[in-house]
């Protein structure tokens, strides 16, 4: 929501991937890093990286964990240690799918992100119910076809809403 005062989220979109009763994990996916995939494959000692996705960019998944990678994809691959998000998106932890991408046999399409989003069991709940966070229903266009920097206004338009319009004070009726 426009509301959001933590700098860590504010203007986000966080895709949740995982909500159980241990918490929940999501990935923001519309927050990119000067780090490039290239830089991925050298700090990982991948060689001979197709060019045209060592170009890739890499999103700030969030502030926790940083120091490990994350990528999102569709369900054309699975790989060693992939979580089904959705009927249509995957989540992927191991390195396999960053050696597979580099060799340009990867998945069609994907977000790779360094750190993520965490809550403790009932702290997204709480920021929900205190109107934190607008949830609307991912969608594989939403997490890969349009561009990052639109990814916020487009997100809210799939509930028929302008963001800007919206105010940053929340309300409860």
């Amino acid at each position: 929501m426009p509301g959001m005062e933590d700098p860590n989220f504010s203007s986000t979109v966080t895709l949740i991937c995982e909500h159980n009763d241990d918490g929940a994990l999501g990935i923001i996916i519309n927050r990119p890093l000067t780090l490039k995939l290239s830089g991925i494959f050298d700090q990982l000692a991948v060689e001979d990286a197709d060019p045209k996705i060592a170009g890739g960019t890499v999103m700030a998944g969030g502030p926790v964990g940083t120091e490990r990678g994350f990528v999102l994809h569709g369900k054309d691959h699975s790989f060693e240690n992939t979580l089904a998000v959705s009927d249509d998106i995957q989540l992927t932890l191991s390195r396999d799918v960053i050696d597979a991408m580099a060799a340009g046999d990867g998945p069609q399409k994907s977000l790779v992100a360094i750190g993520y989003a965490g809550w403790e069991p009932g702290q997204l709940e709480q920021e929900m119910l205190a109107n934190s966070w607008l949830n609307v229903t991912a969608t594989p266009e939403l997490i890969f076809d349009i561009p990052y920097e639109e990814r916020w206004d487009s997100a809210a338009r799939l509930l028929g809403v302008d963001i800007a319009s919206i105010s940053p004070d929340a309300g409860h009726a």
